[in-house]
């Protein structure tokens, strides 16, 4: 599997602020985080619900962000975590999940972006001194403000690179900008009838190095525009489903009227 190891790393030369991954599931899928020191990692997670919440194929092939002891459960360390979703932190182990360690590179040249074979593995993105990486990830984890799971739009490694740069899409703080989700999206599955040039062309663009419109946001209105957005998501929710419980008592209601009459 030399395509996939150009990244790998020994636990001895890990660097606190180190943005790590491991691959999962035949190396379809990787799950990232930042190495905090000691370790532990702190990295964003699923738990055991569905990537995408809709019972999709992808939900039952991508178990990426669970954390998993490898063979010792609940692990000695962290204890039962595979129910644990949000912002998190773990041991080395659980986080790794029987995988292989790799490091996960910033600041690299157009040649080595263009060189990568599938996303997820690099960024042209210089990374921040590692003190401010660790007190982002630290903040997350506090708060949890890092959102719902989502695959595409909001997963691990736009948690991961949002610790190294402060970078976000726009100002409407748009993630999912990343490699991986440009590798397994469906552009990037029209891209593959492309040649290998065009498809790196197309993953280059959308690198949040590369993207004019990225901007540094402090983590602190990140987590206020965050904790916002999931309210005004609640409220959605909860607006559908009174509307929907009323359509169905007025069916009820109805219903009746039919039988007395």
């Amino acid at each position: 599997m030399g395509l996939f190891s150009n990244n790998k790393i020994s636990r001895d030369d890990l660097k606190p602020g180190d943005h790590i991954y491991a691959w999962r599931k035949a190396y379809i899928y990787s799950h990232h985080g930042i190495y905090i020191g000691d370790g532990k990692v702190i990295h964003f997670t699923r738990g055991d619900g569905p990537v995408m919440r809709k019972g999709t194929f992808v939900d039952k092939i991508i178990v990426s962000s669970m954390t998993n002891h490898g063979g010792y459960n609940p692990c000695p360390n962290c204890g039962k975590r595979s129910n644990t979703r949000g912002v998190i932190s773990s041991c080395l182990d659980c986080f790794l999940a029987g995988g292989n360690l790799h490091l996960f590179k910033y600041n690299v040249s157009l040649a080595t972006f263009m060189s990568q074979l599938r996303g997820g593995t690099c960024t042209i993105a210089p990374s921040d001194p590692s003190n401010e990486v660790i007190s982002r990830a630290k903040f997350l984890l506090l708060r949890n403000g890092f959102g719902d799971y989502h695959l595409f739009k909001n997963n691990c490694e736009d948690f991961a690179i949002y610790c190294k740069t402060g970078l976000v899409v726009g100002k409407s703080y748009v993630l999912g900008r990343n490699g991986q989700a440009n590798t397994v999206g469906l552009a990037a599955c029209v891209a593959r009838m492309l040649t290998p040039l065009v498809r790196n062309v197309i993953r280059l663009f959308s690198d949040v190095g590369m993207r004019k419109d990225a901007i540094k946001v402090p983590v602190e209105s990140l987590v206020a525009w965050r904790n916002k957005d999931d309210t005004t998501v609640t409220r959605k929710r909860r607006l559908q489903h009174k509307n929907k419980h009323s359509v169905l008592t007025f069916y009820k209601h109805i219903v009746k009227f039919r039988f007395v009459i």
